[in-house]
This record gives C-alpha cells, structure tokens and sequence, in this order.
C-alpha cells in the first residue's frame, strides 16, 4: 500500500537522466542537389526527461547519473509545464532550420530569408491570448489588418493599444503531428481582448518603441523566417524535441553535400544549439549526454566550449572531448584541421 501511494504521488518535479546517442545520417535525405549517401557516423545525444512520483523521486537517489530538476526551472515565470512539449518541438525545427541554413553557407551558399510574421513561443496563464485559443509555434500575420513581418512589428502595433480593446490577430495556426511535426494550417482570425500590462513586463528594445506596454496579451514572440534553400532537405526526429541536436544536424548535412568521410569513418557524437551563423550554443543535460555517448562507443564528443569542463568531468577518461564555439571549428575538430572539401554541387 506504501510503495502503490508513493506511485500515484506525482510532485512538480523532473529527473534527468542519460538518453540515447542516436545516429544522425538516417534521419536526414537531401535531394536537389549532387549528394552522397553519408559514410561518416555522426551521433546526436538527448536526454530523458520524465515528471517524478513520490517512488522514482525516491530510486532516482540511488542512480549515479540522475539530476533532479524542480517543474519551475523548466518554463519561464506564467509559462504553464503544459506547454513544455510544444515548445521543445518548436525548439527542434527551429533547430532543423538553423542547421540547414549553417550547413549550406558554410559551404558558400547564400541562403535567402524572407519575414513571414511573428511566431508565438510562449503563452502566458492566465492571458488574454490563452483565452482566445493563441497557441505555442501559432504565427502571427497581421494584427487589425496591419502585416507583420517580424516580432517588432507586433509589439509595435499593440505597444500603446488601450486596455479593453478588442483587437483581430490573424493567424496562422501550428499543428503538432503526435511525434511532434509541426505544419500549419490556413490562416485564421481570433479576436483578443488586450488588458493593462503587468507590472513584471520589461520595456521593449524594439525600434520606435518606447517605455512599457499600455496593454498586453500575454504572449512571448519572435521573428517567424522562411528561407529559399537550393535543395531540399528533410529532417524526420520522431518525438525528440528540443534544440541541442543542431550541431550534429549541421555537420551531417555538410557530411552528405561533401565528398569523402567528414569523420574518417570514426564514430562520433556532438550536442550543442546551432544559429544560421554557426554559432554553436549551450545546451544543459551535457553530463548525462556524455554518459549516452560513452555507452555507445563514440571516441570522440564535439561539446559547446562553456560546457567543456562538465562533458570532461563526467567522461570516463577514454573520450575525447573538445569544447567548440562555432560550426568551423567543431569540423577543424574532427577533421583534425584539414579544410572543408568542395561541395559536391557548386553554388
């Protein structure tokens, strides 16, 4: 009867543990363009992340790897844990996005991008937004039949709206396939009825826009881009959310578009966040991440350079760690410094 109550007890708190290194090339096709199939093993890493009863709270004390993580550390202050699996899908295609972009320049492609609205990547509880039906990865395309283009111009456009005003966003609407794919629907209006702003919202750093909201709707935004690649390239993660496999997305990419094994057929993992510039980015979890990695015979593991040391403390001493702050040089890494080979398809 104890061990059944301490079961049931679910407590507002996560136990992190070691997850899988999984490789990358099988998730990724490309066609389009002059490729290869991928001869190099590139591993990305994740974690595991479940809600914690009163009983695994409890066993998790005597597992050496396992990291207890209080619910409120997962989400932004008013950001409800219900929304947690929306936005780390939101997180990985923001990522499939970056990688594609980072991976294609790093090869001398220019990539162009078009603003295509403001995209929702949190919502507050309770919000006017929440009660409309606004939802995480929804973008925003206009507002009162103003276009947005990028975040700005919705913070521009409700900054100094009354309270109590009735305002139309149209939208259009993400829908998450059940391992996490996001698409979107037709665009849709949903009427938002704006209230005075919180004391806790901070001045905007948008241009033209000054001191705090008259009103608010309670939602976190960003610039919504869509970019004109010269090949397709998919990228399927079946329920893995989250933006630390960018790195090893990029570096497999850059694997099928170049000759030749960019590993030299040794196998290797990498975590880190990647933007379109390259630029590789802290990820958390790094020490339980190393752990998956050893378990699967990687010899080395491309690490973001702030969490060298954590990767190198939980490494059994057999795996080369290296900490890298860009794309460019996690490949000087593996690569043992010799440059990039051409791309198989020229710009």
């Amino acid at each position: 009867m104890a061990l059944f109550a301490l079961a049931s007890w679910n407590l507002n708190v996560y136990i992190m543990t070691p997850g899988d290194a999984t490789p990358v090339a099988p998730l990724i096709s490309v066609s389009g363009v002059a490729h290869e199939a991928a001869r190099s093993t590139i591993l990305l890493t994740d974690v595991y992340l479940q809600g914690a009863t009163g009983l695994s709270w409890l066993t998790s004390h005597f597992d050496p790897h396992a990291v207890l993580i209080n619910g409120s550390a997962l989400t932004d202050p008013g950001v409800p844990l219900d929304e947690l699996n929306a936005q780390s899908f939101l997180d990985m295609a923001t990522s499939k996005e970056n990688a594609r972009v980072a991976a294609f320049t790093s090869l001398g492609w220019t990539i162009p991008v078009t603003l295509v609205g403001a995209a929702v990547q949190a919502v507050i509880v309770p919000s006017p937004a929440r009660s409309a039906g606004v939802n995480v990865a929804d973008q925003v395309t206009s507002i009162n039949g103003q276009v947005i283009h990028q975040s700005c111009d919705a913070i521009s456009a409700l900054h100094r709206v009354a309270p109590g005003t009735r305002v139309a966003l149209s939208i259009r609407p993400a829908r998450f396939s059940p391992v996490g794919e996001i698409s979107y629907g037709p665009v849709t209006t949903k009427s938002v009825v704006t209230v005075p702003a919180p004391s806790t919202v901070a001045a905007s750093d948008c241009p033209g826009v000054s001191g705090r909201a008259t009103s608010w709707i309670g939602v976190s935004l960003s610039t919504a881009l869509h970019y004109s690649f010269p090949a397709t390239v998919s990228i399927a993660t079946p329920n893995i959310g989250g933006p630390s496999a960018g790195l090893a997305m990029a570096l497999t990419i850059i694997d099928q578009l170049t000759p030749g094994s960019l590993t030299n057929r040794q196998l290797i993992a990498a975590t880190g966040t990647i933007d379109p510039n390259g630029l590789v980015g802290d990820v958390g979890g790094v020490a339980q991440k190393t752990i998956a990695v050893e378990r699967a015979g990687a010899s080395l593991f491309v690490v973001p350079s702030g969490e060298y040391a954590e990767a190198r403390a939980a490494s059994n001493g057999r795996l080369r760690v290296v900490g890298v702050d860009t794309l460019s040089q996690a490949i000087s890494a593996i690569r043992g410094k010799s440059p990039i080979p051409a791309p198989l398809a020229k710009p």
